[in-house]
């Protein structure tokens, strides 16, 4: 029984560990887990964000994300004009299978952002990040083999064996990522960028039963840009690519976005749009910006082999970012999707 019961929990916490991170389809939204060099770089004094994913709602609690973080620039007095000096903290709430497995972490990131030019239009720049993460795993909501009988299900010996193996621990480790960004204006008004990160530079060795499991690298390639069209008309679009194990994403889309009182000091701006992961989901979008404030609202609608399982209900998401400016403040253009 011991044998089988271990052979359970490697099997599911091997398909869990070498998936994919958790991630995001408005991943603008979430700076800090796109890119340590995100860090700092926009145009305000503090920025707040934060999001939540609920993917496959058909599966009552299949995939359920959330995070949030606060980054700011900081000695903007003793370092060169144009230059961007960022620190920042985030952390990630991800439960799986209705919170059987829980994988929580805070993260404190750094970067630095050179100007290229005089006018600070054209940086580039790099970030760091630390991460304590912690995983755990709620082995009395799995059902095995011992507990299915003729005469229906009954409470086994299982979840107790597999217990004393973890001795009720959660796996604790330290994780280090980083990234590069180029961001560009050519007149000021418009943005362009382009960046890479990794995560798990160190790839952490994660294992509840003493194996020598160790989680895979994740690499992201990412860029976009804003490109305003008139007073009222600007548009907006950003692709990603990550690889992570055996597995890959992409996705890539646009926004329209409206401006009805151009010229205001605390203009309201409506974004239509939609994105696409290849092979997997279309992603419509719309986001309304009160001054300083941003909210963000998408839903995955499942094209793959999973749509008769999920109802094509790939998912729910909302996202909030909110920018410290002081009155009269104009910054520089900096990545907003």
């Amino acid at each position: 029984m011991r044998k089988f019961v271990s052979a359970i929990i490697l099997l599911f916490l091997s398909v869990a560990l070498q998936a994919q991170d958790p991630h995001f389809s408005q991943f603008f939204s979430s700076p800090l887990t796109l890119n340590p060099a995100f860090t700092g770089k926009f145009s305000g004094t503090w920025r707040l964000a934060a999001n939540h994913r609920d993917q496959w709602p058909s599966i009552p609690k299949a995939y359920v994300t959330t995070s949030a973080s606060f980054d700011m620039a900081i000695l903007k007095s003793r370092i060169p004009e144009g230059d961007v000096f960022g620190v920042g903290i985030s952390g990630v709430s991800d439960q799986s299978a209705n919170n059987t497995l829980k994988l929580n972490y805070g993260s404190l990131s750094l970067s630095y952002h050179k100007a290229l030019d005089d006018d600070g239009y054209n940086t580039i720049g790099a970030g760091f990040q630390g991460t304590y993460s912690s995983l755990g795993i709620d082995v009395t909501k799995l059902t095995f083999e011992d507990e299915l009988t003729q005469n229906g299900f009954q409470p086994g010996t299982s979840p107790d064996v597999i217990n004393i193996a973890l001795n009720g621990k959660n796996r604790n480790y330290i994780d280090v990522n980083a990234g590069i960004l180029f961001s560009g204006s050519t007149d000021g008004e418009n943005n362009y960028y382009l960046g890479v990160s990794m995560y798990h530079i160190n790839r952490p060795k994660v294992s509840f039963l003493d194996k020598s499991w160790y989680l895979t690298g994740r690499v992201t390639l990412h860029g976009g840009g804003t490109l305003p069209l008139s007073d009222v008309v600007s548009l907006s679009g950003s692709v990603i690519h990550q690889i992570q194990n055996k597995a890959s994403e992409t996705l890539v889309g646009a926004a329209v976005g409206l401006n009805p009182s151009p010229g205001s000091e605390n203009p309201v701006n409506v974004y239509v749009g939609s994105w696409v992961r290849f092979k997997d989901a279309i992603i419509p979008y719309v986001g309304l910006e009160f001054g300083s404030l941003r909210i963000g609202a998408s839903y995955d609608i499942n094209t793959s082999g999973l749509k008769a399982a999920t109802s094509s209900r790939g998912g729910s998401e909302f996202s909030v970012i909110f920018i410290k400016r002081e009155p009269g403040y104009t910054g520089i253009p900096c990545p907003r999707f």
